[in-house]
């Protein structure tokens, strides 16, 4: 049995250890004709290998990790991207201190100007003013609507209920859009609001049916003033404004325009008698309307 050393010796059980040569062992040259042709070596690679060695990798413009490089005590360890320059990072991306000297130059010294005011320009304060007169002029229509149906010869309880609610809600609509008004620095000017109608009876139609197809109308009408709004702020590349719209205006206004569409389709479907006393009393009721 054979055992190896750590000495590099061999030994077995009958023989005394002898040494063993590290000289490779000679053999005879095979013939030039079976010799196989020399590799040529280009950057510093040798021949027949498979791979570049790490010394040719070293000059390709590879960066070394210095923090991998302490670690293995060599000094050839490849990283991954190509063409890194070797300048160590210096972990300084952002100077705010710096970079802040140009909005100190920015921020207002007039106490008339506003001072949280960027990036929104003339063109969105404008529309966003010109909004809040359409939802006043909304909320106005349905609260003359609401004390149309309240009257003591109309008595529809439930109608007059359900465009107390829509004015009120037009109306916070306007508070809102003077809410981001101010809160983007601009300022809320009011303009006038038309009077409405006082009368909504239709002598083919009735004044239930009438009314709410008016009502429909006027969603659908401030729909399009907010889509018009949302182009503006698109255009002014406003995105915080774009954002506002689109989350707190855009859905509610379809949600709204399809309630209000399957009442008018109710009401076309009942007629002018009792079925509208019968609608008059669902809405009021808060109760589910069925066609």
């Amino acid at each position: 049995m054979y055992r190896v050393l750590l000495s590099n010796e061999l030994t077995c059980d009958s023989h005394p250890p002898f040494q063993l040569c590290h000289k490779p062992a000679t053999s005879p040259s095979p013939p030039s004709s079976l010799r196989r042709p020399p590799v040529p070596q280009s950057n510093g690679e040798n021949p027949g290998s498979l791979f570049p060695s790490v010394s040719s990798l070293s000059n390709k413009n590879l960066s070394v990790s210095p923090s991998f490089r302490s670690k293995t005590g060599s000094g050839h360890v490849a990283c991954a991207s190509k063409g890194a320059n070797n300048k160590p990072l210096t972990g300084v991306v952002f100077d705010p201190f710096e970079e802040v000297k140009k909005e100190l130059n920015l921020v207002p010294n007039v106490p008339q100007v506003s001072l949280a005011r960027q990036k929104f320009t003339d063109g969105s304060e404008a529309a966003i003013n010109e909004q809040i007169n359409v939802e006043y002029n909304v909320s106005y229509v349905y609260h003359a609507m609401y004390a149309y149906f309240d009257r003591d010869n109309v008595a529809l309880k439930g109608l007059a209920k359900f465009f107390k609610e829509s004015s009120i809600e037009e109306r916070e609509h306007a508070e809102k859009l003077m809410e981001y008004q101010n809160k983007r620095g601009g300022k809320v000017k009011l303009q006038s609001i038309l009077m409405p109608l006082t009368e909504f009876d239709h002598t083919e139609k009735g004044d239930a049916l009438y009314a709410m197809e008016l009502a429909l109308s006027l969603e659908k009408l401030t729909n399009e003033k907010l889509l018009n709004l949302r182009n503006v702020a698109e255009k002014n590349n406003d995105v915080q404004l774009t954002d506002f719209v689109e989350s707190e205006f855009l859905a509610e206004q379809v949600d709204a325009i399809k309630k209000i569409s399957e009442y008018v389709a109710q009401l076309r479907r009942v007629g002018k008698g009792h079925g509208v006393w019968h609608f008059d009393q669902m809405l009021l009721h808060g109760e589910e309307i069925v066609a």
